[in-house]
């Protein structure tokens, strides 16, 4: 929760801000969390960065259109593709690359949902078409999707780092017992 606090200010980055690292963290609160109702936390401590953003920190409410509605679907993709892929990780590399795979395809059906609805139900463009669509899809899409992979690799490598570091300190501590 912490991480999506600190990046949610500047969506894209500049020098003095990360990118937005929200996808990131609802596919990796399905891996680690699980649990529904931390589900329903976390979407409700977004829109509350969002109010407190465009309310106080003088972001714009651009963004903030019918399709907003469509975010907590965008989202649960996320949050449950973690859920479904957690029980597979063990330890072994295959399953962290198995979980950045899972990771990838969830961020490009999450972009493509909050993308879409923005773009076909926002209200922001006068003459909607997929030519347009898709331009736009691909202009904005790597950047979102790259976004959420490159936090999801820092935390699945963090992650087999600790586990290597904790089985080899248990190793250790039994050899000395």
């Amino acid at each position: 929760m912490a991480v999506m606090a600190a990046t949610r200010f500047k969506h894209f980055g500049d020098m003095l801000h990360l990118p937005d690292a929200s996808m990131a963290v609802f596919f990796l609160g399905g891996l680690y969390l699980r649990h529904h109702w931390t589900f329903v936390v976390m979407l409700l401590l977004s829109v509350a960065l969002d109010w407190v953003s465009i309310s106080y920190a003088g972001v714009s409410d651009f963004c903030i259109t019918l399709a907003y509605a469509f975010l907590p679907l965008a989202y649960a993709v996320l949050w449950y593709a973690g859920r479904w892929y957690a029980p597979r990780v063990d330890g072994r590399a295959m399953s962290y690359v198995g979980a950045f795979l899972v990771a990838l395809l969830a961020a490009i059906g999450s972009f493509a949902i909050s993308n879409g609805s923005f773009y076909w139900l926002g209200g922001r463009y006068p003459n909607p078409h997929m030519g347009e669509y898709l331009s736009r899809l691909w202009q904005w899409g790597p950047l979102f999707v790259r976004t959420t992979i490159s936090y999801v690799a820092v935390a699945l490598v963090l992650h087999a780092l600790i586990a290597r570091f904790a089985s080899s300190a248990t190793v250790h501590g039994r050899a000395r017992a």
